[in-house]
């Protein structure tokens, strides 16, 4: 029996789209965990791709949870191996070669909210909602969200939202600093690859050398963060994409990237 595929992949020259596609609300099962594991493992190595975007199909939900279902038979180790499988895959999101950006469409609770979290940039439209109900269910997010949120947001608000697992709104999440831009509604996606064409026009190698350096950093001392960006900065300086960048700006052209 042919394994039922939960992704639409598009890639339009150097840009990947990938569509979750579970209705009615995308819910985030085992099955679409395992399929977008292979789906990075593929883009990581496709030396083409310089961004991609990572959205649900439909307005109602981007993804709207995990598959509460299979909770009731969970114990610890269990548990535990559904919690560590889940990060490892989100977790190489920040690994990727690339900058990822969601557009969120509706819905993005649970799971599907600590999938937004892991991207690297969120866009959402104002009719998405957000939030991590789990402490309603008796568990705690297991995705990272406990630990992304209060990167991303402060330590105080993390409590609160988790805590509570209060539902918010789109401007609400765009005011505390959960997604980056707010769009009208319908609009999340062409939003994003407006950003992403943006992003696409600059240098490959140092979009994912900066990546690398917030995303390292992020975790570091100031002092060993400097360290880590004086030695990423060093490298860019080694590359053609140095030199061609400079050229053009001197020569007040469009600059022609190579990836070397």
């Amino acid at each position: 029996m042919e394994e039922k595929q939960f992704f639409q992949v598009e890639v339009e020259d150097s840009l990947a789209i990938l569509t979750i596609d579970h209705p009615p609300v995308n819910t985030l099962n085992p099955e679409i965990l395992d399929q977008l594991d292979e789906i990075f493992d593929q883009l990581a190595q496709n030396p083409d791709i310089r961004v991609a975007i990572l959205t649900g199909q439909g307005e109602k939900a981007f993804v709207a949870g995990a598959d509460i279902k299979q909770f009731p038979e969970l114990d610890g180790e269990a548990g535990k191996a559904l919690a560590a499988h889940g990060q490892e895959i989100l977790n190489k999101i920040s690994q990727l070669p690339f900058p990822v950006i969601c557009a969120i469409n509706g819905f993005a609770l649970g799971a599907g909210c600590e999938l937004s979290l892991a991207c690297d940039i969120r866009i959402a439209s104002k009719n998405a909602k957000f939030g991590l109900p789990e402490v309603g269910l008796g568990i705690i997010p297991g995705y990272g969200g406990t630990q992304r949120l209060a990167k991303l947001v402060g330590i105080g608000k993390a409590k609160e939202l988790i805590f509570s697992g209060e539902l918010i709104s789109a401007e609400e999440a765009y005011r505390i600093g959960l997604v980056e831009r707010l769009v009208p509604v319908g609009e999340s996606l062409n939003s994003a690859k407006e950003l992403a064409n943006q992003i696409a026009k600059k240098g490959p190698i140092a979009v994912q050398k900066a990546k690398q350096a917030i995303e390292q950093g992020s975790s570091m001392s100031i002092q060993e963060g400097l360290k880590l960006e004086a030695m990423l900065f060093s490298q860019l300086c080694e590359t053609e994409d140095k030199n061609e960048g400079a050229r053009a700006f001197l020569e007040k052209r469009t600059p022609n990237f190579k990836r070397k």
